[in-house]
């Protein structure tokens, strides 16, 4: 039984031994009392120097590996689809990663191997979950089509990645919009992966008469809105109104609202 364990040095052992296993005993410490500090806090707590830390323990990975946090191969997924309700419901700023691994049934280490913070875990909630990455694979496979064909294959792409997981959409409105340095890959994938991509596909359809002219942005915003309207607001009007149009069907209708309205000036059908 390592001194971690039991709280006193084993007989024989070397200072640098008995340093790790303070190491270990701090960060078990800080595990069970909501999750682990940085490594530098970590050495002050333990009563090391960084420089011992780092020469006994590299990195993060190292130390989970010595705490032997081993999740079982489905924590992981347990974990975002958890985590995907929890920032759907609370915001990236507002979720507890202690609430998280509760729910997910996963020890605090655990999570903290898996994911080492929330800016991990959001990074890949987005990658596995946000509409942008089945928008992108959508457009570039139709990306030779015309408008009347490629907006509503877009459309019907943004609403089926998008309908399971309302609460993300609402989500990642705000973190897309807003400062917080975490939600940056939310904001390179928006930008990168859709946003651009459809900016220019539409500039080119201005520019050879196929739409009418105006800012490529702006048209943009123009098709998604409604979309992300009808989404967020869904169970509200079935509720309220009865309202059940399968999502192709709203797809395709808003797409063809929006292609009448873009439609070249002088055009009339």
């Amino acid at each position: 039984m390592s001194a971690a364990k039991t709280g006193a040095p084993a007989a024989g052992a070397t200072s640098g031994e008995v340093a790790r296993d303070r190491i270990i005993d701090a960060a078990r410490q800080a595990l069970s009392a909501g999750g682990l500090p940085p490594l530098s806090a970590l050495a002050r707590e333990a009563g090391v120097s960084r420089a011992t830390l780092y020469r006994l323990i590299p990195s993060r990975a190292e130390l989970l590996r010595l705490l032997e946090v081993v999740p079982d191969p489905s924590a992981r997924e347990r974990v975002l689809a958890e985590a995907v309700t929890l920032f759907g419901a609370h915001g990236l700023a507002g979720l507890s990663m202690d609430e998280l691994a509760d729910h997910a049934g996963v020890s605090r280490a655990s999570l903290y191997r898996l994911f080492p913070g929330k800016a991990a875990l959001f990074r890949e909630v987005v990658r596995v979950y946000a509409p942008f990455v089945p928008v992108a694979l959508a457009f570039t496979e139709h990306a030779g089509d015309p408008p009347e064909r490629l907006l509503p294959i877009i459309a019907q792409a943004l609403l089926r990645s998008a309908q399971a997981h309302v609460g993300l959409v609402r989500t990642l409105l705000v973190e897309v919009s807003g400062p917080d340095v975490d939600a940056e890959l939310a904001r390179q994938l928006a930008l990168s992966e859709t946003i651009a991509p459809l900016a220019r596909y539409l500039t080119t359809q201005m520019a050879a008469g196929r739409l009418r002219r105006m800012d490529p942005v702006l048209a943009l915003m123009a098709f998604v809105g409604p979309l992300i309207m009808h989404l967020i607001t869904r169970d509200l009007v079935e509720r309220a109104f009865g309202f059940d149009a399968p999502l192709e069907t709203v797809a395709n209708e808003l797409s063809s609202a929006w292609l009448r309205a873009m439609k070249p000036d002088g055009e009339t059908h």
